[in-house]
């Protein structure tokens, strides 16, 4: 396939030059957007559209319980949870509850902050949260349910929580005897794999609970399978609803849908792009943009001046990172680290957003600001420096050995070739689950 090809050719190229630029592509990346093949002129078909349109008989007799967010919505933009109160009488069923993950149901909830329990005003539903001190539902939460449907928009990038609200939600259902329904939403990346593969079970957290890799490459169905075969003591009675018409190759710049953040600080589709990567900059004492209206496309502080901005864009231009230019740039965060202080920076311009290599750039980012900013440490500070620490940097990455070879002045590709093994590895596992190998835009197995 596709991907295994371009694992070759890292290997080879990471062993032969390390540190060239333009050595290291993400496994599955072909390297640029492939043309547009015959049959994409058919509309997407999302799995919510498919379940209204064809599978209602999927929930026919049974209490609904729903775990969705914002962007559990049709292509017209009609909500999930309408779609479905909606088929109601079609289908013979009836919708008894909603789940929220991280954020909330309605989605305005900030990143981290706890979510209650509550009656939804518009629907008279209970809304149960499973994020906070309970993030598996409970067989309480499940007493009015006799199937569970999950219907949200994935990012792509392990530490993004909504994947692992679905795993434990999986694991409820099946401790309960319940059905799960996956209705499949595209990956926003494509089945572009890269990163570090998820050392277990000693860096699992909720960033990260199982060993997939930083970029998984999956739709939300793919990982649902995943998951059930490889990793869930107790499978769950699982169905996906796909996609149809759905191009796996593609990317979110691809897509002919409207765009929904999916959380506060993903307010664009350039940002879903770029959240693998400087979603890493939360690791240290750098703004990543959060509080600001470019979040992960800008990074800055307080101690970083004028001169040194331009120091840092210029650097990183230097380097020869394919699809993005950096520009010096300052911001005052209204939130999150350093609110209040005006803090000198860089913004992220993607020019190709398929050349783009979201981890490639994010670790960039990281080498170049421990290189030449005095004051940049990892957010723990001093206690975070040995291998027996528990870092966030190892959370989000899924290993100590970035951390300790960002410290010991390893080049970022270097660091990149030592874990395409790994990926690979984890690319041949999860090749029986993947639901679209004959999409358009996709080289045969």
């Amino acid at each position: 396939m596709q991907r295994a090809t371009w694992m070759g050719t890292l290997a080879v190229a990471a062993a032969a030059a390390v540190g060239i630029a333009g050595a290291i592509a993400p496994l599955g990346s072909g390297g640029g957007r492939p043309e547009t093949p015959p049959g994409l002129d058919r509309p997407l078909e999302l799995g919510v559209e498919v379940l209204v349109e064809h599978d209602l008989d999927l929930l026919a007799g049974q209490r609904v319980g729903l775990i969705t967010n914002p962007t559990g919505t049709t292509s017209d933009l009609t909500h999930t949870i309408d779609a479905l109160i909606d088929g109601e009488a079609d289908g013979g069923y009836e919708v008894t509850a909603l789940y929220g993950p991280e954020h909330g149901v309605r989605g305005g909830v900030p990143a981290g902050a706890y979510v209650e329990s509550y009656v939804d005003e518009r629907t008279g539903l209970p809304v149960y949260s499973l994020y906070g001190p309970t993030r598996k539902p409970t067989a309480e939460m499940l007493e009015e349910v006799d199937v569970l449907v999950f219907d949200i928009q994935d990012i792509g990038a392990r530490f993004y929580t909504y994947i692992w609200t679905m795993y434990y939600a999986m694991e409820a259902a099946a401790e309960q005897g319940k059905p799960f329904v996956v209705l499949d939403r595209p990956n926003p990346l494509g089945d572009r794999m890269d990163g570090p593969v998820l050392e277990y079970p000693e860096l699992s957290s909720f960033v990260g609970l199982r060993e997939i890799p930083l970029q998984h490459g999956l739709t939300v169905g793919e990982l649902a399978r995943l998951f059930n075969a490889e990793f869930l003591e107790t499978p769950a009675d699982l169905h996906v609803v796909t996609m149809r018409n759905y191009d796996a190759a593609g990317i979110v710049a691809d897509w002919d849908l409207p765009w929904v953040l999916p959380s506060p600080n993903i307010p664009t589709r350039e940002t879903a792009l770029v959240y693998p990567g400087t979603g890493l900059i939360e690791s240290i004492n750098v703004s990543e943009g959060r509080g600001t209206t470019t979040p992960f496309l800008w990074f800055g502080a307080p101690y970083i001046n004028e001169t040194e901005s331009y120091a840092l864009a210029a650097e990183l231009n230097s380097r020869g990172l394919p699809g993005v230019t950096f520009r010096p740039m300052s911001a005052t965060p209204t939130s999150s680290k350093h609110a209040g202080l005006f803090s000198g920076g860089v913004q992220i311009h993607i020019t190709d957003e398929a050349a783009y290599h979201p981890l490639r750039t994010g670790l960039h980012v990281l080498d170049v600001l421990f290189d030449q900013i005095d004051e940049v440490d990892w957010r723990e500070g001093a206690a975070c420096r040995t291998l027996d620490d528990r870092c966030w940097i190892d959370q989000l990455t899924g290993t100590r050995d970035v951390r300790t070879q960002l410290e010991a002045g390893v080049a970022p590709d270097e660091i990149i070739a030592g874990w395409q093994d790994d990926l690979a590895a984890f690319d041949a596992l999860a090749e029986p689950y993947r639901l679209y190998p004959d999409s358009p835009g996709r080289s045969p197995s």
